[in-house]
């Protein structure tokens, strides 16, 4: 094992970086200036890109017009990444960064990264760029293959919201509206496709400045009494309450109004690792631990209930045919989302359509202090309950690692720092840790792709960086492999992040499911690892961490080493640097994840 350490880790600031020479006065304005002043407008601190021509305009604006400042330039080596860092800021801050992505085939890169933002609901400006409309204006060759006609029509099924703005005027007016959809509930990317002829267009004058808030007025969604007072009611009279506590946002008043409700009911709580944390996992009332699907506690307190308040809960359906066994749920069921205003045809992110017997269009986290209030329902101190413990770890002996060894290990060594993690594995259990706030768990990456937990990683830690906070992620290997060069973004703009790559070396998920078609037809399930693994070569995942700039650490093969090697990868982190740790962890999933895909395959036993 050689770790690969860089001897003076990067401190200070993305500020600190790509300083431009600043110009004070302009002889001719240009209409990307406009486009520029718009996004300024808007308070983005950071815009994700990766360079290309269509929008070279803007590029010029955004660094000499606005110096580079309001919003900051981060460079991304991959569309995608660009996209995944803006997704990563949104799960922490809940507003909306900009990416840009150059033509159509930045478009078309990018375009797994705005669908994990879409599915996690997830608030992201995307710009793009297109060769001049006006066929007299292109450039020979290179200008026409990257222009298309409707470019939006690429990621229309999986946006809010896109445009297409005719003139440098209308696209101030398309960034302002765009900013405002975003961040709007139910939350999402939205694209904007600048005409390349329009940003290089010289402009008489600029356009009179305007007050961007009042373009951006904030909607209410939450409910009126009535509509509270009657699912109160329901809840008052239930005897074996359950809240699903599903997407929610990082707020610590909204979280402690969460736990109050609980209390006041009585009611069994479930949480979920496809999303952040949003409630408690220590406390007393919540059901077993999260998973990507519930886990056998969580059912058996949902099927026992006799009112379920569904607060915005990612496939309400899915999650109450696993608990009723595929018969009409026994419970009355109160939805309480606005996740419906985002279905579309083009793909099934609605999940299976569930049993609801009240349904409130409202945003949950602007209800519960309504709802609360009624109920006489009042937040207590953070400690105000006795805390559950954690299950014991398994030891940390010298052999192979199994997943709960390195819980063990960085549990040891994270002791006293409060752990953000803004991304974990499949493999990971929800009872190898306790979330107690709301920024201790960010959430899944929302599309169940490969390769945007990297990017996902650095935005998340970007958000974090003023905090107290200490971002971890978690991941798998063919993740981190698809999404790596984000982590030379982290380095390069001097954001600090410990990314530990649980490294079975495989594409493990697809082994399960060969296996399990094997089984199903009877054939022989030796087979199920080609095409899988990626061990030979061997890949030295700490090799391409250092060639990122990052401090590579591994591979870590014996449990008995990883305290010593994840104490240096912190250190190396608090000093200001990015720290990657190749963790060789033996192929498995969670009891329950495992129970619930074989149930759901009608796998022959």
């Amino acid at each position: 094992m050689k770790d690969s350490i860089p001897s003076h880790p990067s401190h200070g600031s993305p500020a600190d970086i790509e300083q431009p020479v600043l110009q004070e006065q302009f002889d001719a304005i240009f209409g990307s200036d406009v486009m520029a002043d718009a996004i300024r407008a808007l308070d983005i601190r950071y815009v994700a890109l990766n360079p290309g021509a269509s929008y070279r305009g803007l590029h010029d604006s955004l660094v000499n017009y606005l110096g580079n400042k309001g919003p900051q330039m981060l460079l991304c080596l991959h569309e995608e990444h660009a996209v995944a860092i803006a997704h990563g800021w949104a799960k922490v801050t809940g507003k909306a960064m900009a990416a840009i992505a150059h033509s159509n085939v930045g478009l078309m890169h990018a375009t797994m990264a705005i669908f994990n933002a879409w599915c996690d609901r997830m608030p992201v400006v995307v710009l793009g760029a297109t060769g001049p409309i006006d066929a007299a204006k292109r450039r020979p060759w290179i200008e026409w293959i990257h222009t298309s006609r409707d470019q939006g029509a690429l990621v229309r099924d999986y946006t809010k919201w896109d445009d297409q703005p005719g003139s440098a005027l209308a696209s101030r007016e398309s960034i302002l509206r765009a900013d405002w959809i975003a961040n709007t509930t139910p939350k999402g990317p939205v694209y904007v496709n600048l005409d390349a002829g329009l940003q290089e267009g010289e402009l008489t004058k600029l356009p009179p400045e305007i007050d961007a808030s009042r373009f951006r007025p904030a909607v209410s969604a939450g409910a009126n009494e009535t509509e509270l007072a009657s699912i109160a009611a329901l809840l008052l009279a239930a005897k074996t309450p359950v809240i699903l506590a599903g997407r929610a946002s990082r707020s610590t008043e909204a979280w402690a109004l969460r736990i109050a409700l609980a209390e006041a009911l009585g009611a069994k709580v479930v949480t979920d690792l496809k999303i952040g944390a949003s409630f408690p996992t220590d406390h007393p009332l919540h059901a077993g631990s999260p998973g990507i699907y519930a886990v056998p506690e969580a059912r058996a307190a949902i099927a026992a209930a006799d009112v379920i308040l569904s607060l915005d809960w990612v496939d309400l359906g899915g999650t109450l045919d696993a608990a009723f066994e595929g018969a009409p749920p026994t419970a009355k069921i109160i939805q309480i989302s606005q996740d419906h205003m985002l279905h579309r045809g083009w793909n099934m992110d609605y999940q299976a359509l569930p049993a609801i017997d009240v349904m409130l269009s409202a945003d949950p986290d602007e209800v519960l202090a309504g709802l609360c209030r009624i109920l006489g329902a009042t937040p207590k101190p953070e400690a105000s309950y006795a805390r559950t413990p954690l299950a014991a770890y398994p030891a940390l002996t010298a052999g192979p690692i199994v997943m709960g060894q390195l819980a063990h290990a960085l549990a040891d060594v994270t002791a006293g720092h409060d752990v953000s993690f803004v991304h974990l594995p499949l493999g990971w259990d929800g009872a190898f840790w306790h979330f107690r706030h709301p920024l201790d768990f960010l959430g899944s990456d929302g599309g169940g792709g490969i390769g945007g937990g990297p990017g996902i990683a650095v935005g998340a830690a970007l958000a974090l960086k003023d905090t107290d906070r200490l971002p971890v992620c978690v991941g798998g290997d063919g993740d981190f492999l698809m999404g790596v060069t984000a982590i030379w973004t982290a380095v390069h703009y001097r954001i600090p992040l410990l990314y530990i790559v649980g490294n079975n070396q495989s594409f493990f998920n697809d082994e399960v499911h060969q296996e399990r078609v094997a089984r199903m037809r009877g054939r022989v399930v030796e087979n199920k690892w080609i095409g899988m693994r990626m061990d030979d070569p061997e890949i030295s995942i700490s090799g391409i961490a250092a060639a990122q700039g990052a401090a590579g650490f591994g591979p870590v093969k014996s449990a008995d080493q990883l305290v010593e090697v994840f104490a240096k990868a912190l250190a190396h982190v608090e000093a200001g640097g990015v720290a990657v740790v190749d963790v060789r962890v033996e192929p498995g999933y969670t009891p329950a994840m495992t129970a619930s895909l074989n149930r759901h395959a009608g796998e022959k036993k």
